[in-house]
């Protein structure tokens, strides 16, 4: 067991509920998050094996838990990178603290959890894409039970796998088991290009790039339009652009009340926040998501 401070980069706090709540991919397997956001479980490699690490807060730190044979020196830091803790946000809260309608999140809301990889963050993006919740929690759940590794602690849970497990599997895994469709083809396809050095996502975190290159890198790989770049940006830190879809799009209107409202209408309405202008957006209509006593 070991514990880490929750604070971000700039030493601004960090609501622990509001990150794990922060957006449904945050939910899918392996991660097991409680309704409240009061717990967060996950499956990480490490050391050869995989490990079941469970973190909870306490105070203003966090508890983090595994196996006793556990190394928690490789894996914390993994957590760490997963609840963005070296993210700072304080500009963005200090535009939100002069704004009436987000001034709540100063107090720690926005950091976006993301998994351990660009990799694992893509293939779950993409299995959001023109679907159901219930297809996507289908697709994933088959890439994780079947192409996992099993946790030293219970067989049934399983990492999220490598790029070479994904690559090297069949396309009867695809159509038949995970049931992907078309999805499985693209899948399939970056699975084996990042597996065999031709794709390296992970330089998509590069704070050097500028958001215009990392986007249009997003958009040239196969499964990824609109939507899912938009996803992938806010997932990689970048929080410039809004994410316009069918959900995002009426819960706007609704709560801004303001039922006729375009998307020029709506990038403008956050435009004096710049280069968060996407995660005011996203904090706006997922507040309720997060009752006051989480």
């Amino acid at each position: 067991m070991t514990r880490i401070e929750l604070r971000g980069g700039g030493g601004e706090p960090v609501d622990f509920a509001r990150t794990l709540l922060s957006h449904g991919v945050a939910e899918l397997v392996p991660n097991v998050v409680a309704e409240d956001g009061s717990v967060f479980e996950t499956v990480l490699p490490a050391g050869g094996r995989a490990w079941i690490v469970r973190v909870k807060p306490e105070g203003k730190h966090a508890r983090v838990e595994a196996h006793a044979d556990a190394p928690l020196d490789s894996l914390v830091p993994v957590i760490r990178h997963m609840f963005r803790l070296e993210d700072d946000l304080s500009p963005f809260y200090a535009r939100a603290a002069a704004d009436p309608e987000l001034a709540w999140a100063a107090a720690g809301a926005g950091r976006i959890l993301r998994s351990p990889t660009v990799f694992e963050d893509l293939v779950k993006t993409i299995c959001t894409t023109n679907c159901t919740w219930s297809a996507t929690l289908r697709m994933v759940g088959a890439i994780v039970a079947v192409l996992g590794e099993p946790a030293v602690e219970a067989p049934d849970r399983r990492t999220f796998p490598d790029a070479a497990a994904m690559a090297a599997a069949g396309d009867d895994f695809y159509t038949s088991t995970a049931k992907t469709g078309y999805r499985g083809a693209y899948l399939r396809s970056i699975a084996a290009d990042v597996a065999e050095g031709r794709l390296d996502l992970e330089a998509l975190n590069d704070p050097a790039r500028s958001d215009d290159e990392v986007a249009e890198h997003l958009l040239a790989l196969p499964g990824v339009g609109p939507y899912a770049c938009a996803h992938m940006m806010m997932l990689l830190g970048r929080y410039g652009r809004l994410i316009l879809d069918s959900w995002t799009r009426p819960t706007y209107r609704r709560i801004a009340a303001r039922p006729r409202v375009t998307d020029k209408g709506i990038e403008k309405a956050f435009r004096r926040y710049r280069e968060y202008a996407g995660l005011a957006f996203w904090l706006m209509l997922t507040r309720d998501w997060v009752t006051a006593e989480a």
